[in-house]
């Protein structure tokens, strides 16, 4: 198993780059997040890898954080989501807003995610309930940072007010969020709940 590469970006065309290490060139598909944090062409870089070994074709998966590395495997675990499918959840989204999406049974968030359909985002959220424990970044990983979006400020804090996380998401998902505030999507559910 190739578990991490170090060597020089030699070519980069999303998703794929190949990474030159000691002569020899190797093809890595990364996702979003890491694509777009990566080096100028010919800079050192360091990613975690995953290498998945199938029939016809043998792919390296490069990321930048072991976090990622780590929601990947975990992914591929699951039943009805492949390796293309885990791509394209870390290319939308981060570990922590995935986190969250699967903490608040955030169904509607996952649902705009290509290629995830609603019986699709059901599952990772029943079958990720348990397992979301990720390893320890190591000394000299990116800490991924995140800010929370006004939807998800939202539920907070409306589970906050005492409402059920089922009955808020419910009624935030019928709602159109897009562009408002978090005072904004709080003020239009408590107005539909007084209806």
């Amino acid at each position: 198993m190739i578990g991490s590469l170090r060597g020089k970006l030699m070519f980069r065309q999303a998703p794929q780059i190949i990474i030159e290490c000691q002569g020899v060139g190797y093809e890595v598909e990364t996702p979003m997040s890491t694509f777009l944090e990566l080096p100028s062409i010919g800079d050192e870089l360091f990613l975690h890898t995953h290498l998945l070994v199938r029939e016809d074709a043998q792919i390296l998966y490069g990321f930048g954080s072991l976090e990622e590395r780590s929601l990947f495997r975990m992914l591929l675990k699951i039943s009805g989501v492949g390796a293309k499918m885990g791509l394209a959840i870390l290319s939308a989204m981060s570990v922590a807003d995935f986190q969250r999406c699967v903490e608040y049974e955030d169904a509607a968030t996952l649902v705009k995610i290509p290629g995830v359909g609603k019986k699709t985002a059901e599952r990772l959220i029943i079958e990720m309930r348990d397992k979301i424990v990720f390893a320890p970044a190591a000394p000299g990983d990116k800490k991924v940072s995140v800010e929370a979006s006004p939807r998800s400020e939202a539920v907070d804090a409306l589970v906050a007010l005492g409402y059920k996380m089922g009955e808020v998401n419910k009624l935030i998902g019928a709602m159109d969020v897009d562009g408002q505030s978090a005072e904004d999507i709080i003020r239009q559910a408590l107005r539909q709940v007084a209806q």
